[in-house]
């Protein structure tokens, strides 16, 4: 063992060692909140901008399959789909496809063409469900309102939705029903169609 292997391993040095390459000196924290890690850390960005902690956030997501145990554990426990493809809202649905993938954006307070504004962000937590890898519709209609809120728009704003997608035939339809409950229900009539994405099943 090496300082190298040490230093390597440390989900905490994972972002200190952008900070240190970089020499950033802002808020430089590491997340692991499964799925939503990117989007958690997205929010944390988006509040330190916010806060004038940093003129700029940098943000990065990670996923790398490396050791096979946690693929394995996953297909033991029936989490993942036998036939290798997450099928989101779909009759067939039996799990989700675990994926690697690494993407980066960078935060900041300028406005044009170029740019994609984000008008808000909320992150919570399901809290006590019927266990602890299900979902919570409550939890669920909860977040979608305070994001909403956040970002001062009305559901009749919204053209698309991007799901979270689990795929399996507990969480799809928790989510559908969250969605409809505080999104669908609060627009209005003539609010026009609203696309549903899931890009877990593409």
């Amino acid at each position: 063992s090496s300082v190298y292997a040490a230093t390597g391993s440390s989900l905490s040095i994972a972002s200190g060692r952008l900070s240190y390459a970089l020499g950033l000196h802002g808020p430089c924290v590491s997340y692991d909140t499964a799925c939503s890690a990117a989007l958690s850390a997205s929010h944390g960005g988006l509040r330190a901008l916010q806060l004038d902690e940093c003129p700029l956030g940098l943000v990065s997501g990670v996923n790398l399959m490396i050791a096979p145990g946690v693929s394995i554990s996953f297909a033991i426990s029936g989490m993942t789909s036998v036939r290798g493809r997450s099928h989101t809202f779909d009759a067939r649905a039996d799990g989700f496809a675990r994926g690697e993938a690494c993407g980066a954006l960078v935060l900041g307070s300028s406005v044009d063409a170029n740019h994609v504004s984000v008008c808000g962000s909320a992150v919570r937590q399901d809290g006590r469900s019927a266990s602890l890898t299900a979902p919570n519709g409550q939890a669920q209609q909860g977040l979608l309102t305070a994001a909403l809120s956040d970002a001062g728009r009305e559901p009749d704003a919204l053209a698309l939705v991007e799901a979270h997608g689990t795929g399996t035939a507990l969480g799809d339809p928790i989510e559908g029903g969250s969605l409809g409950a505080a999104v669908l229900k609060a627009r209005d009539a003539t609010a026009g169609q609203l696309a549903l994405g899931g890009v877990k099943a593409s």
